[in-house]
């Protein structure tokens, strides 16, 4: 990027009221966000959607990163926030519409799904997790699917590393099996 101000700098600026450091860091985002949200939402028109929500987020509530972790772990906190609810309104539609009067062969729902080609299993599974353990959520999402490493990710879970590292083990052994192919 050059002598430009990396994503950090503008977040700051931008979280300071600098509209032109938002619109960049707006931009500056935009692939990666996107990309981000397809590890999420496989189908590109859902993953952009996705993307499109989480750009909103951040324009509507950038005022509320404090520069106390960095911004690229707050980021990916309202990317899986942003996902996961994008998930569940597609759900959601899909459950409203009528079902087809016939099918030609079973489908299984682990793998195909209405819901636009969506990873239904994993989705499935962190909303299972959610219900069940709760606790164990944050750990998954932010080291398994946003990729942060151990000490951002416990960090941005607000907890020890050790805790974080002990509930990412039970939570990958609680989810395995809900997985479709275990």
């Amino acid at each position: 990027m050059g002598d430009e101000p990396r994503a950090e700098d503008l977040a700051r600026l931008a979280a300071a009221g600098d509209t032109a450091a938002l619109d960049r860091l707006l931009t500056e985002l935009r692939p990666e966000v996107m990309r981000r949200c397809g590890r999420f939402l496989p189908c590109r028109e859902d993953a952009e959607e996705a993307a499109q929500d989480v750009l909103l987020q951040v324009a509507r509530h950038i005022t509320g990163f404090e520069g106390r972790s960095r911004f690229s772990t707050w980021l990916y906190t309202v990317v899986a926030n942003c996902c996961r609810q994008k998930y569940r309104e597609l759900r959601r539609r899909a459950a409203e519409r009528p079902a087809p009067p016939t099918r030609p062969e079973p489908v299984d729902p682990r793998t195909t799904s209405v819901i636009a080609g969506s990873r239904v299993d994993l989705l499935e599974a962190l909303d299972r997790l959610e219900r069940e353990y709760p606790h164990l959520v944050a750990p998954l999402v932010y080291r398994d699917i946003c990729h942060l490493d151990y000490a951002e990710a416990a960090e941005r879970a607000g907890i020890p590393l050790g805790t974080l590292k002990s509930r990412l083990h039970e939570a990958r052994k609680r989810v395995r099996p809900w997985l479709s192919g275990y």
